[in-house]
């Protein structure tokens, strides 16, 4: 193996990234007795790699929500999360997690005729207070869910492909990543954290710490994810990549931000942004585009902005 690569185990290699296999537990549970590694607890500087969404919907080509660049950021972040093994004192991973019966999903919605929406479809209020969209259940929740998203400003409801479905390989993580992440934990004595979002039909989860609605009609469909956000605050850096820039990452970072304002704004020195192990989902191809649909555009604002707050945009090749 060459210099430049010699930090990668041998039975990694980066060119399968864009693949699909069953994690090798034999293989790494051998790899990871051959690695002479010191327990997590000892670090004294500790550092989290925290991956948002590093599944195979997002991840790999093919899948119905693949964003275009994300092989190249899965290499991107194995090698740094490789180059960094004995320095990443824990990881935690988000998962998409859904069923077929969702609100942003076609089946949750049907017009006059019967028929569902095509992804990538956006529905307002007034689509559903005129009957444009017809929602699944109760159209009282539809009413209540539409008119508190667009009260908050951040996002159309989006109707999206299938996606994250639980129980699918969609919703499984990256296979190279679920090597490492068993190889890290098994070699420095520290399991990995998988945290599932999304789970409830009434909600939209870009972030990893709550959902866009928090209750509907009197009815709660989500929580802001306290322990998480204490787990992750337990580091003294959070090393943040996945998918997409334009979407869960930047909304989990929104969250982070504006929790870590009320409670103590210098503690976001300790995120560190990789912004070269992420992408944008592309802008859909409608002219003219509306603002709101321009996903590259709120990517790239939204990075200007966390490095304005005092979050930390780095690159997976800068030194830690």
């Amino acid at each position: 193996m060459s210099t430049a690569t010699s930090h990668l185990p041998a039975f990694y290699d980066p060119t399968t990234n864009d693949k699909l296999w069953i994690e090798r537990v034999d293989v790494v549970t051998a790899a990871a007795s051959r690695r002479p590694s010191t327990p997590a607890k000892d670090d004294q500087l500790r550092i989290c790699a925290f991956g948002v969404d590093c599944q195979v919907s997002f991840c790999t080509p093919g899948a119905s929500l693949f964003v275009p660049g994300a092989v190249d950021d899965t290499t991107r972040t194995l090698d740094f999360l490789y180059r960094h093994f004995d320095r990443v004192s824990g990881l935690v991973f988000s998962l998409d997690t859904h069923t077929a019966f969702q609100v942003f999903h076609p089946a949750w919605w049907r017009d006059a005729d019967g028929h569902h929406p095509a992804p990538m479809t956006t529905i307002s209020h007034d689509d559903v207070v005129t009957g444009r969209w017809i929602a699944r259940g109760d159209v009282n929740d539809a009413l209540d869910y539409t008119k508190q998203l667009e009260a908050d400003g951040r996002y159309v409801l989006t109707i999206w492909p299938f996606h994250g479905l639980v129980g699918g390989l969609s919703h499984a993580l990256v296979p190279s990543l679920m090597e490492y992440a068993l190889l890290h934990g098994l070699a420095r004595d520290v399991p990995a954290r998988f945290e599932q979002k999304g789970t409830h039909p009434l909600s939209e989860n870009y972030s990893v710490l709550s959902p866009e609605v928090k209750s509907v009609n009197g009815t709660v469909v989500g929580a802001f994810n306290d322990a998480l956000f204490e787990h992750l605050l337990s580091f003294d850096r959070i090393y943040v990549f996945g998918q997409a820039s334009s979407h869960c990452v930047a909304a989990t970072l929104r969250d982070l931000q504006q929790r870590l304002l009320e409670r103590d704004p210098s503690a976001l020195k300790k995120i560190y942004i990789l912004e070269d192990c992420m992408s944008p989902v592309p802008a859909p191809p409608l002219s003219p585009l509306p603002p709101g649909l321009d996903f590259p555009r709120h990517a790239a604002e939204a990075l200007a902005a966390f490095r304005d707050a005092g979050m930390n945009v780095v690159r997976s090749t800068d030194p830690i």
